[in-house]
């Protein structure tokens, strides 16, 4: 029987399909495969996707080396340097260069060949600390979530600094930041005490929140009942 005008055929149902993006160190690929396991244990296929340094290092424990299935598809994209990881940088900078543009460029691949699959990715959960992953979900129709690891104070703190709320140096300390006790110089992550001790890595600290307010949702790795005043 011919549909009537105007009726349209009800879309074929298929699991929601989240890709998940972490910084790649353990300190940060831990925090976000246990959330990217408990978003499968909802029925959400969940696919990880870890630098190609990291998948062929002895580093990390592949949850199929435990013998039991695991909830999780793992992809890979590229840092940069698939053969040495960052000990073949020559230095931060070049590193966190080298992986914006050559991750940019290999997740966007991978976005495009699970689209062609027919089980296109809806949603890009990236690390905090990998900005440019959110542009990357747009261009490829893709809803972007940032998954901070780091404490919710600290991100707060990092978010006073990035919009000028929090000048450095802090002369008379100590700070005064809204959810938070007053903060000496040592209270605080040890950037603020040496600011150029590792230029690189504070600024992607604070490049964290440079396009926050574009993303779809916002993560945060904390536990409610320690970081209750600041996250209210």
């Amino acid at each position: 029987m011919a549909e009537e005008a105007g009726e349209r055929r009800p879309k074929e149902w298929r699991r929601a399909h989240v890709l998940g993006v972490p910084y790649p160190t353990q300190g940060h690929i831990n925090p976000m495969i246990q959330f990217c396991k408990c978003l499968a244990s909802r029925g959400i296929k969940v696919t990880f996707a870890i630098t190609i340094f990291v998948a062929n290092s002895n580093s990390f424990n592949h949850p199929s080396n435990s013998g039991r299935p695991s909830p999780l598809h793992f992809d890979t994209i590229s840092d940069g340097f698939d053969v040495g990881g960052f000990a073949e940088a020559g230095s931060i900078a070049d590193y966190l260069s080298r992986f914006e543009a050559a991750g940019s460029e290999s997740l966007a691949v991978l976005l495009r060949k699970h689209a062609d699959s027919g089980h296109p990715v809806d949603c890009v959960v990236y690390d905090s600390f990998l900005p440019w992953a959110l542009d990357v979900a747009k261009q490829c129709g893709a809803i972007g979530a940032p998954f901070f690891t780091q404490a919710c104070a600290v991100n707060f703190i990092y978010y006073y600094l990035h919009h000028g709320l929090l000048k450095l140096p802090i002369s008379s300390p100590p700070a005064v930041i809204p959810g938070l006790p007053p903060l000496e110089i040592a209270d605080m992550p040890g950037f603020i005490g040496e600011p150029g001790s590792y230029p690189a890595y504070f600024r992607m600290c604070l490049k964290q929140f440079s396009n926050l307010d574009e993303a779809d949702f916002g993560l945060v790795n904390t536990c409610y009942e320690l970081e209750a005043e600041v996250r209210d």
